[in-house]
């Protein structure tokens, strides 16, 4: 094998770490020359995953693992590697490039910063944490990174940590992720107990010789490595971090909603997925209560989709609205997973990398040009003031909302068609989302852009710099053409789906493969962004809030789901811990310590009143100790 194959790995992703560990050393309060540096290394890891790709598939390369063993312990081989597959390729290219863009972007939208080069060498160890993620070969390295991932987007959602709001998402962040990674690491263990290894190549080969290799365990192996997912990917019941992670600086946002911490779990779920093919072998007897994990996937995905397109429409924080779309699609991608569509959850991954991103990016230009102003019933009137903004916003929009030519049509088509073919309760889910999606979408398009100025802010506003505008322009070129340029085509030869030769690069192949589901998702999504417009245009408040009233409320307080895990955290953890103090403070160093210790004073202070030091009370102890002697050695 060429050295240059074994080394590039390396260069993508370790060049981004010793340029955050640089920054942070030596240029952390040089703002621009950290921002240099961090658009440096991830520009360089970039060019070398584009190298590394015309390399592989020029040279017909096939797919390959290069391992350095990293410790052995028992049976246990722990390695230090990267697996080398066009699914790394493809998700190597999508992380550089869009990371690489949010970090130009972030030169104008993080200019005068305090703090500006600390964020910097945040990007870069973000990125790398995503990359690390990518390229692991085993679970061991692939938690590491996945671990490293949570610790930057700490770092990064708390990087104004001097606002309360913002300190306080960084940790409801932090420990909502380490709930579903306790799952997450639990299923590692049991991988490894049935199988005696972590390389994934190794655990797909003895599931493909034994599908019941994990006896009656197969559901549960299944379900605790799909823990890991519902945390990174913020899925039901673990979706409240990610909304109020908008905290952070909107190009953090970007990168997280886009091409890293939330896309760690759908990547994984597809790169693992060979583990949710194993049966459980279950007696007889028990055969009725059997779960398949994939149907647990599935319905998790559909109801995040769901719940969190609802929440959107009465959201009026931009970043918010955006943070559920997010939740939504991701929603989706999971119930394909759920579908055993690994192929269609990835490619939406990748086309949703670009059109979120641009999204996000979008809302942090208007919001710098309305002085960071986040209420979108404050805006309006900017598609005339910010015309490459609206722009591509709009192009976005289309993208998100599915429809054709933009590459949200056919990624999330595909999703559809699947859910048609597999499960009609879910394929009217997915319809129903689709319509949900456009209304939302479009009601912050015509809240923000359209109508009058609702404040001195957004009457003078102005276009950002180019230094944020060009990275939109880009975005927006990937948003259209992403869904027609042969992604599909590659990750479905990756996932063994047999595709015609003729249906490949088509831009009609949805309405000639499924077109109940293509004409169906497209028919609803213009049906709700006709809605949106009929109902928002040249308002002031939102009259669904009204026409609803207690269902608007609900769903303006996302449902109440903060409100419901505290109260749970109330009555069993803040039980426990009261009730904990109180057996430590009364019985344990009251009764106990003090007691022993409050008995042993009594004793002295007792026996102190019988040392006077005088003659004449000695005599008259002992006496009537000799006294109480005598009588009872005659009573017995």
């Amino acid at each position: 094998m060429d050295e240059q194959l074994q080394i590039l790995p390396f260069i993508i992703v370790f060049l981004p770490a010793i340029s955050a560990v640089f920054q942070t050393l030596f240029t952390l309060k040089e703002g621009g020359l950290s921002a240099g540096i961090a658009i440096g290394a991830v520009g360089i890891s970039f060019l070398c995953s584009a190298v590394l790709a015309f390399i592989i598939y020029s040279g017909g390369i096939p797919d390959y693992n290069y391992s350095i063993t990293w410790l052995t312990a028992g049976d246990l081989k722990l390695e230090i590697g990267y697996q080398m597959d066009k699914l790394t390729l493809l998700m190597l290219l999508v992380v550089t490039f869009v990371s690489g863009l949010i970090h130009i972007y972030s030169i104008g939208y993080m200019h005068n910063d305090a703090a500006e080069g600390r964020y910097f060498a945040g990007l870069n160890f973000f990125t790398t944490a995503m990359l690390g993620i990518v390229l692991s070969n085993n679970f061991v390295m692939l938690f590491i990174f996945w671990e490293l991932v949570g610790l930057s987007s700490y770092l990064l959602i708390g990087h104004w940590f001097e606002r309360p709001a913002a300190a306080n998402a960084a940790k409801k962040a932090f420990i909502t992720n380490r709930l579903g990674d306790f799952g997450f690491i639990l299923g590692i263990i049991l991988v490894w107990g049935f199988i005696g290894s972590v390389r994934f190549d190794e655990i797909s080969a003895k599931i493909s010789r034994n599908p019941e290799i994990f006896g009656v365990y197969g559901t549960v192996a299944g379900l605790l490595i799909f823990c890991g997912a519902v945390g990174k990917s913020a899925q039901f019941p673990l979706h409240v971090w990610l909304p109020d992670a908008m905290e952070g600086p909107t190009p953090v946002s970007a990168l997280i909603h886009a091409a890293t911490m939330v896309a760690a779990g759908v990547f994984m779920l597809c790169r693992v997925f060979f583990i949710f093919s194993a049966k459980a072998a279950v007696p007889q007897s028990l055969a009725m209560l059997a779960v398949s994990p994939l149907s647990v996937i599935a319905w998790i995905g559909a109801i995040t989709a769901l719940i969190s397109a609802l929440i959107a429409i009465q959201q009026n924080d931009i970043k918010r609205i955006l943070a559920y779309s997010t939740l939504s699609q991701l929603g989706y991608m999971v119930m394909a997973v759920g579908l055993s569509g690994p192929s269609p959850a990835m490619f939406h991954l990748i086309t949703h990398a670009f059109f979120k991103a641009l999204l996000f990016l979008c809302a942090g230009s208007v919001i710098v040009a309305l002085h960071h102003n986040q209420d979108i019933w404050t805006m309006g009137g900017l598609k005339s003031k910010m015309p490459i903004t609206f722009i591509t916003f709009l192009i976005a929009l289309l993208t998100i909302c599915g429809i054709p030519p933009f590459s949200g049509f056919y990624s999330k088509d595909s999703i559809i068609a699947l859910a048609q073919h597999k499960s009609t309760a879910l394929f009217v889910i997915s319809i129903i989302v689709a319509f949900l999606t456009a209304l939302y979408m479009s009601r912050l398009l015509v809240v923000v852009f359209f109508g009058k100025n609702r404040s001195h802010h957004s009457a003078a506003s102005k276009e950002s710099s180019y230094v944020m505008t060009v990275p939109l322009i880009i975005l927006a070129i990937m948003s259209i053409i992403s869904g027609f340029i042969g992604i599909d085509a590659t990750l479905n030869s990756i996932f063994g789906v047999a595709v015609k030769d003729g249906e490949k690069l088509n831009l009609f192949y949805p309405f000639s493969h499924s077109p109940l589901a293509a004409w169906l998702g497209l028919g609803f999504s213009i049906f709700g962004i006709v809605i949106a417009f009929l109902l928002y245009s040249s308002k002031d408040k939102d009259p669904i809030t009204e026409r609803l009233g207690i269902i608007a409320t609900a769903m303006k307080n996302r449902f109440y789901f903060d409100e419901i895990y505290d109260g749970i955290i109330e009555l069993t953890h803040d039980a426990l811990s009261k009730t904990s103090a109180f057996i430590d403070r009364w019985i344990v160093s009251g009764f106990v310590i003090k007691g022993i210790h409050g008995t042993v004073e009594i004793c002295g202070r007792a026996l102190r009143l019988v040392q006077t030091g005088n003659v004449q009370t000695y005599v008259f102890i002992l006496t009537a100790g000799a006294a109480v002697l005598i009588y009872y050695l005659i009573r017995h």
